[in-house]
């Protein structure tokens, strides 16, 4: 239609995970979580279904909400910013600092909602691979951008930068930079102690992967009170319902029983990676909540369509088609998955 911008006419749009709503499926393709949130969660939906009269505003700074996050993150309420999940809070910092023209850089492979926010700004992305060793390359260290992200742990790969090479990339760049820990809570350590030496550093997290809320939509933005101020101006007024931030407050006060969950997932994990590894898969070491394996050279199309065949979702990317990324669900989840690949490797062999 002649109606849009012409350069939308170029923009494919973020592609998600397959999500089938029939309950068919064993989804391991979108990195949620398998255990279902906190009853706590649960308990404070429901004693508060009647009371909130709907014809009302939700608060539009989330000030409860904001308060509970900074008893567990350790910063001021000035200093966060709650979105309608990371997702809104990628697209505010995007509309905050990129224009027609600018550039934004960042690792690749990683999360491809960064070309698809920068292309709806007119912006320029520079994509730059991964060292060998999924280290930060040079040109995203030191190159001059009007902004930076790095995925922590990364996504598709599940491999984590320590903080010493976040903090060294902050000190290189004269411009905001995004360190998105969505995964955050399955890795080891975190870029949280840098924010109060680096007025250009910006911290995301989520509530839908180790607090198994992917479902409300609910992820903060942690960084000084000057850049929370200005990127104040582009939040939109009410964009995080009082539904969901009821439902964040409560996960919230129940650290326990996520940091539980976090732990079996990460158990889960390293037996899941070494079965693969078993079965003749590259595991890329992760700290997420998924692993990504590969054949080098080979394309697992196959393998990917044979598992959904037996109503199993992972995620087959075509740009990265040697690999597969697989969402760490229960062990017999993870269990299910390993049967049917030799299932698989059972048939190709009678096929020959």
């Amino acid at each position: 239609m002649s109606y849009f911008r012409k350069h939308l006419e170029l923009i494919a749009g973020y592609q998600p995970g397959e999500q089938p709503q029939d309950g068919q499926y064993i989804k391991l393709n979108t990195n949620e979580n398998p255990y279902p949130p906190s009853p706590l969660v649960v308990e404070t939906l429901m004693e508060n279904l009647t009371k909130h009269r709907l014809s009302y505003y939700p608060s539009p700074l989330c000030d409860e909400l904001r308060e509970q996050a900074s008893a567990v993150y350790g910063y001021p309420s000035d200093w966060i910013l709650v979105g309608n999940g990371s997702d809104e809070l990628l697209s505010i910092v995007f509309r905050a600092f990129l224009g027609k023209g600018d550039w934004v850089l960042y690792p690749y492979p990683t999360y491809t909602l960064y070309r698809v926010l920068a292309l709806l700004q007119e912006a320029n992305f520079g994509e730059i691979p991964f060292e060998k060793d999924y280290s930060i390359p040079k040109k995203v260290l030191t190159g001059q951008a009007q902004l930076k992200i790095v995925c922590n742990p990364n996504s598709p790969t599940g491999t984590f930068l320590s903080t010493m090479i976040i903090e060294n990339l902050i000190k290189n760049s004269s411009c905001p930079v995004i360190v998105d820990e969505a995964y955050v809570d399955f890795a080891y350590d975190n870029a949280l102690s840098l924010l109060k030496r680096f007025p250009n550093l910006i911290i995301l997290r989520t509530l839908s992967k180790s607090f198994s809320l992917a479902g409300i939509r609910v992820g903060f933005l942690i960084a000084q009170p000057e850049m929370i101020q200005g990127l104040l101006k582009v939040k939109d007024s009410y964009n995080v319902n009082w539904f969901s931030q009821k439902a964040a407050m409560a996960a919230l006060r129940d650290l326990h029983y996520m940091r539980n969950n976090v732990e079996r997932i990460k158990q889960t994990r390293k037996e899941f990676s070494q079965a693969m590894s078993k079965l003749g898969y590259e595991v890329l070491p992760s700290e997420a909540n998924f692993v990504m394996v590969r054949k080098p050279g080979e394309n697992l199309e196959s393998e990917y369509l044979y598992l959904k065949k037996n109503h199993i979702l992972v995620r087959y990317f075509t740009e990265w088609p040697d690999s597969m990324r697989i969402s760490i669900g229960t062990d017999s989840n993870m269990q299910l998955i390993i049967q049917i690949l030799k299932n698989m490797t059972k048939d190709n062999k009678n096929d020959l």
